[in-house]
């Protein structure tokens, strides 16, 4: 197994690197939505090509619409570590999101405290938020204004026997630092709450083991994980099945019906499974063996190995400007490559500058507008985001740092 990420092997998974409009662009938005791999293209091709029918008849185009989708199912829930019917989707994050805070307000009794903090995406703290229209006590984890950062003894001092649930991300979409997931749910779980993880954030630079770490659920979006435009949420049986469906009543006995009120996107569910053959294309380019959820864990490493060592010269190029300030921390071994900063001028304008030397940034809140306003940030002008994923190269980074040279 080499440990070096063949950076040029990954690009020719992906066929926007060739397409004129974009092939001497340089990406560093992969935060608001990765370039599709081709595996995930050609499934949800064949999918419209062969079976764009309701699946699960007892005709054949039905049967194989349902193989398709259940594969997907299958091999996901494989390389995350959970069972194949704690896996659920959904339009979006967003919309999972909502749907599993309405299942809680239906539970949960007056009084009873949910946990978020102002580190999240809107999408991850909103909906949870609207919950103290029924009374139920929304506490709030801050981050350190100075750092940007989540303080477990602060979770510690929020949490008694009235919280029932603690939300929080894997990482910030403008924070970029990775949370402790192991740590903040052990000690959640340790005063008798459930967990909820947003991973969209930190999905795209590798899929993690969900059963090991522990979390009830964790939810991210595939078209950031180089996949179609679906929510994917994982919530485990012991909490799935303890709240009140959400979908039609007579699919509450299946799980992974459980939280999807509307019909799905069969063609894109089918089309997720061209996840899995990327990683497996990755895995096997690689020398990566073992079963299915330790070569998802050896792609994970390998992943962000390449991403530490492609990140290190911007991290280190910004701390020492000061006429930025980057948001959270500058050491690669903390943090995802999602790279925030402050400038003089606004974010947008200076992903447009940007622009104008083919490297594709963007500027504005990011729907992070609780954190940049603890950070003491003005929304109205926002940030500069440079969001890495694998598929950069050392190249497209040093293209970056000569066109911020005139920009900032």
């Amino acid at each position: 197994m080499t440990d070096v990420i063949d950076v040029e092997f990954a690009r020719s998974n992906f066929p926007a690197f060739e397409v004129p409009a974009l092939k001497n662009q340089a990406f560093f938005e992969n935060a608001g939505g990765s370039y599709t791999c081709m595996q995930v293209i050609e499934r949800l091709e064949k999918y419209y090509r062969e079976c764009k029918v309701q699946p699960y008849a007892p005709y054949e185009a039905s049967q194989l619409a349902g193989r398709q989708m259940d594969e997907s199912r299958a091999r996901l829930s494989a390389m995350l570590g959970v069972d194949e019917d704690e896996i659920g989707f959904g339009p979006s994050t967003t919309q999972n999101a909502y749907v599993l805070a309405q299942a809680f307000r239906q539970w949960l009794d007056s009084g009873e405290a949910i946990i978020v903090t102002n580190q999240d995406h809107e999408a991850n703290s909103g909906p949870w938020r609207r919950l103290a229209d029924s009374e139920i006590e929304i506490r709030e984890w801050r981050i350190n204004a100075e750092t940007g950062l989540l303080e477990l003894e602060e979770l510690e001092r929020l949490l008694d026997d009235k919280v029932r649930l603690v939300c929080f991300p894997h990482c910030s979409n403008i924070v970029g630092a990775e949370n402790p997931i192991v740590e903040i749910t052990a000690i959640s779980h340790a005063a008798g709450a459930f967990v909820c993880v947003d991973g969209v954030s930190y999905a795209p630079h590798g899929f993690i083991n969900v059963g090991d770490t522990g979390p009830d659920v964790y939810m991210f979006s595939s078209y950031k994980t180089y996949g179609p435009h679906q929510g994917i949420m994982v919530i485990r049986r012991s909490l799935g099945e303890m709240l009140p469906n959400q979908g039609h009543w007579f699919n509450a006995g299946e799980l992974y019906r459980r939280f999807t009120p509307a019909g799905p996107d069969h063609a894109q569910i089918a089309a997720c499974a061209g996840m899995a053959d990327y990683y497996d294309s990755l895995a096997k380019h690689h020398g990566v063996e073992g079963t299915v959820a330790e070569r998802a864990k050896g792609v994970h490493d390998l992943l962000r190995a390449h991403e530490r060592i492609i990140i290190k010269p911007l991290l280190d190029y910004l701390s020492t400007k000061n006429s930025v300030r980057l948001i959270g921390p500058d050491e690669t071994s903390l943090k995802v490559p999602t790279v925030a900063v402050e400038l003089s001028i606004p974010g947008i304008d200076a992903a447009e500058k940007l622009a104008d030397f083919d490297i594709m940034a963007g500027g504005g809140d990011f729907y992070g507008t609780r954190p940049l306003q603890a950070l003491g940030i003005n929304i109205d002008k926002g940030v500069l985001r440079l969001s890495l994923v694998h598929y950069n190269s050392s190249d497209d980074v040093d293209r970056l740092l000569n066109a911020l040279e005139d920009v900032i």
